[in-house]
C-alpha cells in the first residue's frame, strides 16, 4: 500500500503563502496533511547570482495519483517564477497512518 503515497515538498517566501498552499490542498482533498517548517535559510543560485533567503517548507502527504493536480494547484498560487516542487515516494509507513491518509484524499 505504501508505494502509492508521496511526500511532496515546496518552499515559500513566507508563512502566509505556506498556509495558503496548505489550506487550498486540504480543502480540495489533495493532501491529507501539510506540515509547515520554518523559517529556514535557503542558499541557491538564481540568474547567476548567489542568493540566501528565509523560506518555509511545506511537507505535503498525498497520493501519487494526485501529483499532477497538486503541482498545477501549487503553481497557480505560488509567488515564485520557478517554485521548488518535488515528490518523494513513501517506501514504508505504519498501516494505521497510511490508512488514515488514504481516507483523507478525494
Amino acid at each position: 500500500m505504501s508505494s502509492q503515497f508521496i511526500v511532496m515538498i515546496t518552499t515559500t517566501p513566507n508563512k502566509e503563502n505556506a498556509n495558503k498552499i496548505a489550506q487550498t490542498l486540504l480543502a480540495k482533498k489533495l493532501a491529507g496533511c501539510v506540515q509547515i517548517i520554518g523559517p529556514i535559510s535557503s542558499h541557491y543560485y538564481w540568474e547567476n547570482e548567489l542568493c540566501q533567503d528565509e523560506e518555509y517548507i511545506c511537507l505535503i502527504k498525498s497520493s501519487q495519483q494526485y501529483y499532477q493536480t497538486l503541482e498545477n494547484t501549487i503553481k497557480e498560487i505560488h509567488p515564485y517564477e520557478v517554485p521548488e516542487i518535488i515528490s518523494l515516494p513513501i517506501q514504508q509507513g505504519s498501516e494505521g497512518y497510511l490508512s488514515w491518509l488514504n481516507q483523507q484524499l478525494k
